[in-house]
């Protein structure tokens, strides 16, 4: 059995990932930190559908959640490994930095940037040791470009990007691959607050993306098909540059 661990996969794009690659054999780790209830749900869905998977709670910005969770995991699966790890778990408070009060910005690096480092360095050893794997990072288009009010979020993605690009030619001879995917405007959680019709004149395709549609190039990267393809930053934005 290959296994999959999605990062705040309760709802939004972990969601649709984790539906992905379920569909594409993989049994999946749902992690998630508060609500119960759409965990369950995602769950439900993908057994529904003939998918394999679980739920690993924990929060992904204190370290030793992260490390009880997994040894935990580890220990009640020996023997097998988790070769696939999409770290999506993300926020936002946005705020112009004048204003901007600290824990805006701490809540945002440790979640955005800080559990990439700490879930990635977790899991990696055994990837190497196997020479397989695979490190996708959900990032976003502010950590390339820069949003107004989005100091903190820009810095955290762009921070991911970086540590992507350097892991990816640490991990290389060892078969194991990192890569971002870089969404633009999606329809999710942390983008209903936006009006699209606001942002169209922006988007070249006059439309937000799909959760779905995000998941289908995480769907390519996780497989075999992608096995030369490393270190890269992929938008999927709908043409923005």
């Amino acid at each position: 059995m290959k296994y999959a661990l999605i990062t705040g996969a309760s709802r939004g794009i972990g969601k649709a990932i984790s539906k992905q690659l379920a569909q594409d054999g993989f049994s999946v780790i749902i992690n998630y930190r508060l609500n119960d209830d759409e965990a369950n749900k995602t769950l439900n869905e993908i057994k529904d559908a003939g998918g394999k998977g679980e739920l690993l709670k924990f929060d992904v910005s204190k370290v030793d959640d992260i490390e009880n969770a997994l040894e935990k995991w580890a220990d009640n699966n020996e023997g097998q490994y988790i070769e696939v790890l999409i770290n999506n778990a993300g926020i936002r408070k946005d705020n112009l930095q004048v204003f901007m009060q600290n824990d805006e910005w701490a809540d945002v690096i440790n979640t955005n940037l800080n559990s990439f480092f700490y879930v990635t360095r977790r899991l990696l050893k055994d990837m190497l040791v196997k020479k397989n794997g695979r490190i996708i990072n959900i990032v976003s288009l502010s950590g390339l470009t820069g949003v107004t009010g989005q100091t903190n979020y820009s810095a955290a993605k762009a921070g991911v990007i970086g540590a992507t690009r350097s892991l990816a030619k640490e991990i290389a001879r060892k078969r194991v691959t990192a890569n971002c995917v870089a969404p633009g405007f999606i329809k999710t959680d942390m983008t209903e607050d936006l009006d699209e019709k606001q942002f169209r004149n922006v988007i070249p395709m006059r439309r937000f993306g799909k959760a779905e549609e995000v998941a289908y190039l995480v769907s390519f990267l996780a497989s075999e098909k992608s096995s030369y393809i490393t270190g890269e930053v992929i938008p999927v934005s709908g043409g923005i540059n």
